[in-house]
């Protein structure tokens, strides 16, 4: 009997526990995923990463005999450092007028124009008499000096003394034309007046000038010009002064000349036995308005610490302060390069 009993009460147990645990089959368990989190869990919203659009830039220099093209190879090599652009390809170009006009057509992103000839285009004079160029301003360069070079047969001593002679004034359109145009015009010439024009780059008005076949030439460029100290080294030659009422006229006419003046013995600068006034005219780096921010932000920025390291080789590169390559420029910057000048207090 005690038996039946005990049988009886285990049997009691376990009717208990199967209806426990029927119980507990019938709420829905949590599913969940291969983490192990519930399925009902909120889910993670976050953006995927965007991707950056790297740029390709096409910068416009100028001859390749010149110094834009060696600043373009420098550049290039600096700002394919950036993680937003892809690439950049250095262009000779006959300078400042078509590197302008390659910008307006969106064939150039970049380039390096003399201030002069960026005035006509945001002003619409000059060579862009038949409309405006929206160019903006990234920094500002060393002073391009428009040096006169003349045989010391040719008998040339003064700008005046230019009428009847046989004259280079640079490729058409170039920077160097323009400046060689509006020097004749401050004295009173014009091209009708000299026995010949040449339109010839650096480097065929050395050799011109070498066989006898030119009495002189303009060079618009930072001091020293290489092919004036070959010229030096091959014949003789003398550096005729812009000043005096020349100089007053330009200055008055144009607000980006400003006075030069070549130093007498300085064997970096032709090693002149006289100071040699002349006039110059800033360089300057303008961009694409259609470049974003971001990217002129980063170019301007890597431009400007790049100027402060002992790894700048070529030579006009070294010539100009750059805490002041945002100022008085004759092109609107581009908000990019402001921000960084702002950023970093250089437009006050």
């Amino acid at each position: 009997m005690r038996t039946k009993q005990i049988i009886t009460a285990m049997l009691s147990i376990l009717l208990v526990f199967s209806l426990a645990a029927c119980g507990n089959n019938n709420q829905a368990a949590p599913k969940e995923t291969n983490g192990g989190a519930a399925a009902d869990a909120p889910k993670d919203t976050a953006a995927p990463a965007k991707t950056v659009q790297k740029v390709k830039l096409v910068f416009g220099a100028g001859g390749t005999s010149g110094t834009y093209y060696p600043i373009g190879g420098a550049l290039k090599t600096l700002f394919e450092k950036s993680d937003l652009i892809d690439s950049v390809t250095v262009e000779a170009t006959g300078a400042s007028v078509k590197n302008i006009q390659n910008i307006r057509d969106g064939l150039n992103q970049v380039a390096i124009v003399m201030s002069d000839v960026a005035y006509d285009a945001v002003s619409g004079t000059g060579n862009f008499k038949d409309g405006k160029v929206d160019i903006m301003g990234m920094a500002g360069l060393y002073p391009n000096v428009v040096q006169l070079v003349v045989t010391k047969k040719s008998g040339i001593h003064s700008v005046a003394d230019l009428k009847g002679k046989k004259v280079g004034v640079g490729e058409v359109g170039s920077g160097v034309e323009q400046s060689a145009k509006k020097v004749l015009a401050a004295a009173g010439l014009q091209y009708g007046d000299l026995a010949m024009v040449d339109h010839t780059g650096y480097a065929d008005s050395v050799q011109k000038m070498k066989d006898g076949n030119m009495d002189a030439a303009f060079f618009t460029s930072g001091v020293p010009n290489s092919n004036i100290t070959d010229l030096q080294q091959s014949m003789d030659i003398e550096l005729i002064p812009i000043d005096g009422e020349v100089a007053a006229n330009l200055i008055k006419a144009y607000p980006f000349y400003e006075e030069f003046t070549i130093p007498k013995g300085d064997n970096k600068q032709y090693n002149l036995p006289n100071d040699v006034k002349m006039v110059a005219i800033k360089n300057m780096l303008i961009v694409s308005k259609d470049l974003s921010d971001d990217v002129v932000y980063e170019m301007t920025k890597s431009f400007y610490d790049y100027l402060g390291t002992d790894q700048v080789a070529v030579g006009a590169l070294k010539d100009f302060n750059r805490d002041d390559m945002g100022k008085n420029l004759v092109a609107p910057l581009h908000p990019g390069a402001k921000k960084f000048y702002e950023e970093k207090g250089l437009l006050k």
